[in-house]
């Protein structure tokens, strides 16, 4: 499972009050995660105590700050799950995926967050969220990468297109000279941190990269971002690109980003679409997508699974502290429709819906029974 350090003062600050390590613990436990370290006692002079959580690998949602916050409020009944908006509702910015594409990274996709304000704070998760997704959900970014960027420093409409690393020149992030995509290659071989990821493209003769309306390079990737349109604290319009090589994974990381840091946008958990046209294969499609998923479940199979007999309005009760949003079937009395969010890719199947009720409901509350044999 992953582990997420996070800030102590702030996470507290977010759930409205303080704990003692016990009591968080405690917490923790009975949602499904588990606190693995407070290093309160071990920071030295300045340092701010943060709390190290280890997270389940399909809750994507809750690798920062911002998504255990949001998640433990909804399950203590602080909150209730966002309702994400597009702004405007019809895109104004387009991103075309050339044909050439096809061959190396197919998929892509973007997003743009208008008038966010970043603290030091925020941007450091901001960042780690990448970071985080790029090693667990992304494989190390073989399967999805992301680039985020001042939009003010670009223009679209954008391409995403493949060219030969001859024809990909830019300064890259942090750098002062510009490097073609061979140069690149060289330059990163034995860079700790990149050069793990060159081996991706390497070998390809083409590289993928994005370009703006006067071609200039916004990311050549899955490996690195132009210094051109870094990201700083002043940043206010930021546009996220999403590539890669499994397109249901590259919905699920944009949806992640915008979800979780859309919340400090002007217009709170705003996003505005980017309609992103791929004609050769009949991929195109505007995002995010940010329509709740429609699934069912059984209120008998919920109840049979957990030895219990609750009523529809305490099942929607418990789901509802998950941060599902669920309703009776209008004509299935034993049928619930429960709408997920676009913060749970995780809930696939019926026996999802009835683990979340499981967590709300209390482990801890459930009858313990001896199993029946079958004769």
């Amino acid at each position: 499972m992953p582990t997420v350090a996070v800030d102590k003062e702030d996470l507290y600050q977010l759930l409205g009050r303080s704990y003692t390590t016990e009591e968080f613990d405690e917490l923790c436990f009975e949602f499904g995660i588990e606190l693995d370290e407070d290093t309160t006692n071990d920071c030295a002079k300045g340092e701010r105590p943060q709390l190290k959580i280890e997270i389940p690998a399909n809750r994507y949602d809750m690798l920062c700050i911002e998504g255990i916050a949001q998640a433990l409020n909804e399950y203590l009944g602080r909150s209730s799950a966002p309702a994400y908006s597009l702004q405007p509702a019809v895109p104004q910015v387009t991103m075309t995926i050339k044909e050439s594409t096809s061959t190396i990274r197919p998929y892509a996709a973007a997003a743009i967050l208008r008038g966010i304000k970043f603290t030091q704070r925020s941007y450091d998760s901001f960042i780690a969220l990448q970071d985080k997704l790029h090693t667990n959900l992304c494989r190390n970014r073989t399967l999805v990468a992301m680039g985020t960027h001042d939009l003010d420093t670009l223009e679209g409409p954008f391409t995403y297109e493949a060219l030969p690393p001859s024809e990909i020149t830019f300064i890259p992030l942090n750098q002062t000279k510009a490097m073609d995509g061979n140069q690149l290659m060289e330059f990163y071989e034995k860079d700790k941190n990149l050069g793990k990821y060159l081996h991706i493209i390497k070998d390809s003769p083409v590289f993928p990269v994005i370009l703006d309306k006067n071609r200039n390079v916004a990311s050549m990737p899955p490996i690195i971002n132009s210094d051109r349109s870094k990201i700083t604290l002043e940043t206010t319009n930021v546009f996220l690109d999403i590539t890669g090589t499994d397109k249901t994974k590259v919905a699920i990381v944009v949806n992640q980003l915008v979800a979780m840091f859309s919340r400090y946008c002007s217009t709170p958990f705003s996003i505005e679409p980017v309609n992103v046209v791929s004609e050769h294969n009949k991929e195109t499609r505007v995002f995010p997508d940010i329509k709740p998923r429609l699934m069912q479940a059984e209120i008998s199979y919920i109840n049979s699974c957990l030895g219990l007999n609750l009523d529809v309005d305490t099942i929607i009760q418990l789901l509802k502290k998950m941060g599902l949003q669920p309703k009776q079937n209008e004509s299935k009395n034993d049928l619930l429709d429960v709408y997920i969010p676009i913060t749970r890719p995780d809930v696939l199947h019926q026996c999802d819906i009835m683990e979340d009720a499981s967590i709300a409901y209390g482990y801890n509350n459930l009858v313990k029974t001896q199993a029946q044999s079958q004769a």
